[in-house]
Protein backbone atom coordinates (compact mmCIF):
# COMPACT_ATOMS: atom_id res chain seq x y z
CA UNK A 1 0.00 0.00 0.00
CA UNK A 2 1.48 3.37 -1.06
CA UNK A 3 1.73 6.32 1.25
CA UNK A 4 2.48 10.01 0.83
CA UNK A 5 5.91 11.01 2.19
CA UNK A 6 5.63 13.43 5.09
CA UNK A 7 8.06 15.75 3.32
CA UNK A 8 5.74 16.10 0.31
CA UNK A 9 4.20 19.46 -0.41
CA UNK A 10 0.66 20.41 -1.32
CA UNK A 11 0.45 23.44 -3.57
CA UNK A 12 -2.42 25.25 -5.19
CA UNK A 13 -3.01 28.11 -7.56
CA UNK A 14 -4.93 31.11 -6.30
CA UNK A 15 -8.72 31.37 -6.05
CA UNK A 16 -10.49 34.13 -7.95
CA UNK A 17 -13.28 35.39 -5.69
CA UNK A 18 -15.72 37.44 -7.75
CA UNK A 19 -18.35 39.33 -5.78
CA UNK A 20 -21.34 41.13 -7.30
CA UNK A 21 -24.38 42.98 -5.97
CA UNK A 22 -26.73 45.74 -7.11
CA UNK A 23 -25.60 49.28 -6.31
CA UNK A 24 -26.49 50.09 -2.71
CA UNK A 25 -26.60 46.48 -1.51
CA UNK A 26 -23.52 46.91 0.68
CA UNK A 27 -20.94 45.29 -1.58
CA UNK A 28 -18.43 48.13 -1.28
CA UNK A 29 -18.72 48.19 2.51
CA UNK A 30 -18.29 44.41 2.63
CA UNK A 31 -15.20 44.51 0.41
CA UNK A 32 -13.72 47.33 2.49
CA UNK A 33 -14.14 45.22 5.63
CA UNK A 34 -12.67 42.13 3.98
CA UNK A 35 -9.62 44.10 2.85
CA UNK A 36 -8.66 44.82 6.46
CA UNK A 37 -7.05 41.37 6.68
CA UNK A 38 -4.39 40.03 4.27
CA UNK A 39 -6.52 37.09 3.10
CA UNK A 40 -6.13 37.95 -0.57
CA UNK A 41 -5.07 40.61 -3.04
CA UNK A 42 -7.85 43.05 -3.89
CA UNK A 43 -8.04 43.74 -7.62
CA UNK A 44 -8.35 47.50 -8.08
CA UNK A 45 -10.57 48.21 -11.08
CA UNK A 46 -10.06 50.91 -13.67
CA UNK A 47 -12.78 53.44 -14.38
CA UNK A 48 -13.37 56.56 -16.45
CA UNK A 49 -15.69 58.19 -13.92
CA UNK A 50 -14.48 60.98 -11.65
CA UNK A 51 -13.41 60.15 -8.08
CA UNK A 52 -16.05 60.50 -5.40
CA UNK A 53 -15.19 62.39 -2.20
CA UNK A 54 -12.65 60.38 -0.20
CA UNK A 55 -11.73 57.95 -2.99
CA UNK A 56 -8.01 57.40 -3.49
CA UNK A 57 -6.24 56.70 -6.79
CA UNK A 58 -4.81 53.18 -6.86
CA UNK A 59 -6.69 52.13 -3.73
CA UNK A 60 -10.35 52.53 -4.67
CA UNK A 61 -9.91 52.70 -8.45
CA UNK A 62 -7.41 53.49 -11.14
CA UNK A 63 -9.01 56.62 -12.62
CA UNK A 64 -8.29 56.70 -16.36
CA UNK A 65 -9.21 59.04 -19.17
CA UNK A 66 -11.60 57.68 -21.79
CA UNK A 67 -8.77 57.83 -24.32
CA UNK A 68 -6.39 55.72 -22.21
CA UNK A 69 -9.15 53.25 -21.31
CA UNK A 70 -10.00 52.70 -24.97
CA UNK A 71 -6.32 52.20 -25.78
CA UNK A 72 -6.19 49.43 -23.18
CA UNK A 73 -9.32 47.86 -24.69
CA UNK A 74 -7.60 47.82 -28.09
CA UNK A 75 -4.53 46.23 -26.50
CA UNK A 76 -6.69 43.45 -24.90
CA UNK A 77 -5.41 44.52 -21.49
CA UNK A 78 -8.70 43.86 -19.66
CA UNK A 79 -9.97 40.59 -18.22
CA UNK A 80 -13.41 42.19 -18.48
CA UNK A 81 -14.80 45.66 -19.04
CA UNK A 82 -18.18 47.31 -19.47
CA UNK A 83 -19.93 50.64 -19.81
CA UNK A 84 -21.93 51.10 -16.61
CA UNK A 85 -24.13 54.15 -15.99
CA UNK A 86 -22.27 55.99 -18.77
CA UNK A 87 -18.75 55.22 -17.52
CA UNK A 88 -16.28 52.47 -18.37
CA UNK A 89 -15.11 50.01 -15.72
CA UNK A 90 -12.60 47.22 -16.25
CA UNK A 91 -10.29 44.67 -14.59
CA UNK A 92 -6.70 44.50 -15.79
CA UNK A 93 -5.77 40.99 -16.93
CA UNK A 94 -2.09 40.59 -16.13
CA UNK A 95 -2.09 41.52 -12.40
CA UNK A 96 -4.87 38.98 -11.74
CA UNK A 97 -3.20 36.13 -13.64
CA UNK A 98 0.17 36.82 -12.02
CA UNK A 99 -1.28 36.54 -8.52
CA UNK A 100 -3.28 33.38 -9.28
CA UNK A 101 -0.20 31.68 -10.74
CA UNK A 102 1.68 32.44 -7.51
CA UNK A 103 -1.04 30.76 -5.43
CA UNK A 104 -2.38 34.07 -4.11
CA UNK A 105 -6.15 34.52 -3.84
CA UNK A 106 -7.69 37.52 -5.59
CA UNK A 107 -10.93 39.37 -4.81
CA UNK A 108 -12.71 41.22 -7.60
CA UNK A 109 -15.69 43.52 -6.99
CA UNK A 110 -17.64 43.82 -10.26
CA UNK A 111 -21.16 44.01 -11.64
CA UNK A 112 -23.12 41.10 -13.12
CA UNK A 113 -21.98 41.79 -16.69
CA UNK A 114 -18.34 41.76 -15.64
CA UNK A 115 -18.89 38.55 -13.69
CA UNK A 116 -20.53 36.95 -16.75
CA UNK A 117 -17.55 37.93 -18.89
CA UNK A 118 -15.13 36.32 -16.43
CA UNK A 119 -17.37 33.25 -16.13
CA UNK A 120 -17.19 32.75 -19.91
CA UNK A 121 -13.43 33.33 -20.11
CA UNK A 122 -11.80 30.22 -21.66
CA UNK A 123 -8.45 30.62 -19.90
CA UNK A 124 -7.95 27.35 -17.94
CA UNK A 125 -6.44 29.24 -15.00
CA UNK A 126 -9.52 31.48 -14.71
CA UNK A 127 -11.94 28.56 -15.12
CA UNK A 128 -10.19 26.58 -12.38
CA UNK A 129 -9.81 29.55 -10.02
CA UNK A 130 -13.29 31.08 -10.21
CA UNK A 131 -15.58 31.23 -7.17
CA UNK A 132 -18.34 33.79 -7.78
CA UNK A 133 -20.64 35.19 -5.10
CA UNK A 134 -23.81 37.27 -5.40
CA UNK A 135 -25.06 39.50 -2.58
CA UNK A 136 -28.86 39.53 -2.70
CA UNK A 137 -30.31 42.70 -1.14
CA UNK A 138 -33.48 42.64 1.01
CA UNK A 139 -35.66 44.47 -1.55
CA UNK A 140 -35.70 47.40 -3.97
CA UNK A 141 -37.23 49.84 -1.49
CA UNK A 142 -34.35 49.25 0.91
CA UNK A 143 -31.95 49.87 -1.97
CA UNK A 144 -33.72 53.15 -2.72
CA UNK A 145 -33.35 54.26 0.90
CA UNK A 146 -29.64 53.40 0.91
CA UNK A 147 -28.94 55.20 -2.37
CA UNK A 148 -30.84 58.32 -1.28
CA UNK A 149 -29.09 58.28 2.10
CA UNK A 150 -25.70 58.00 0.35
CA UNK A 151 -26.42 61.24 -1.47
CA UNK A 152 -23.85 60.78 -4.25
CA UNK A 153 -26.33 60.47 -7.15
CA UNK A 154 -28.99 62.74 -8.58
CA UNK A 155 -32.63 61.60 -8.55
CA UNK A 156 -32.43 60.41 -12.18
CA UNK A 157 -29.28 58.42 -11.40
CA UNK A 158 -30.98 56.77 -8.43
CA UNK A 159 -33.87 55.68 -10.63
CA UNK A 160 -31.44 54.32 -13.23
CA UNK A 161 -29.56 52.34 -10.59
CA UNK A 162 -32.82 50.89 -9.25
CA UNK A 163 -33.86 49.81 -12.74
CA UNK A 164 -30.48 48.15 -13.24
CA UNK A 165 -30.67 46.59 -9.77
CA UNK A 166 -33.94 44.84 -10.59
CA UNK A 167 -32.30 43.34 -13.68
CA UNK A 168 -29.13 42.34 -11.81
CA UNK A 169 -31.09 40.60 -9.05
CA UNK A 170 -32.42 38.17 -11.67
CA UNK A 171 -28.85 36.93 -12.27
CA UNK A 172 -28.36 35.34 -8.84
CA UNK A 173 -28.75 31.80 -10.19
CA UNK A 174 -25.71 32.27 -12.42
CA UNK A 175 -23.42 32.46 -9.38
CA UNK A 176 -21.93 29.55 -7.48
CA UNK A 177 -22.89 31.17 -4.17
CA UNK A 178 -25.65 33.57 -3.07
CA UNK A 179 -25.56 35.46 0.22
CA UNK A 180 -28.91 36.76 1.42
CA UNK A 181 -27.83 40.10 2.81
CA UNK A 182 -28.29 40.69 6.51
CA UNK A 183 -26.18 42.82 8.81
CA UNK A 184 -22.65 43.63 7.71
CA UNK A 185 -21.26 41.29 10.38
CA UNK A 186 -23.45 38.46 9.05
CA UNK A 187 -22.38 39.14 5.47
CA UNK A 188 -18.70 39.08 6.42
CA UNK A 189 -19.06 35.78 8.27
CA UNK A 190 -20.99 34.21 5.38
CA UNK A 191 -18.38 35.32 2.88
CA UNK A 192 -15.52 34.04 5.04
CA UNK A 193 -17.31 30.68 5.31
CA UNK A 194 -17.29 30.51 1.49
CA UNK A 195 -13.60 31.41 1.44
CA UNK A 196 -12.76 28.65 3.90
CA UNK A 197 -14.78 26.05 1.97
CA UNK A 198 -13.16 26.98 -1.34
CA UNK A 199 -9.67 26.78 0.12
CA UNK A 200 -10.25 23.22 1.35
CA UNK A 201 -11.49 21.80 -1.97
CA UNK A 202 -9.30 18.87 -2.98
CA UNK A 203 -9.48 19.82 -6.67
CA UNK A 204 -7.53 22.98 -5.92
CA UNK A 205 -4.48 21.10 -4.65
CA UNK A 206 -1.63 19.37 -6.42
CA UNK A 207 0.91 17.13 -4.75
CA UNK A 208 4.49 18.11 -5.39
CA UNK A 209 7.01 15.45 -4.35
CA UNK A 210 10.66 16.50 -4.14
CA UNK A 211 12.64 14.97 -7.02
CA UNK A 212 14.97 12.97 -4.77
CA UNK A 213 11.94 11.21 -3.23
CA UNK A 214 10.24 10.48 -6.51
CA UNK A 215 13.14 8.38 -7.90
Amino acid sequence: MSSIPTTSLFQRTGILFVISAPSGAGKTTLCTALRQKPDFVYSVSCTTRSPRPGEIEGEDYHFLSSKLFKEKIAAHAFLEYANVHGHFYGTLREPVLEQLEKGIDVLIDIDTRGAAAIRSNPDPLIVHALADVFIMPPDLEELRRRLERRGTEKKEEVELRLTNAAREMECWRDYRYTIISGSMEENIEKFRAIMRAERYQSRRFSLVIPQKLSR
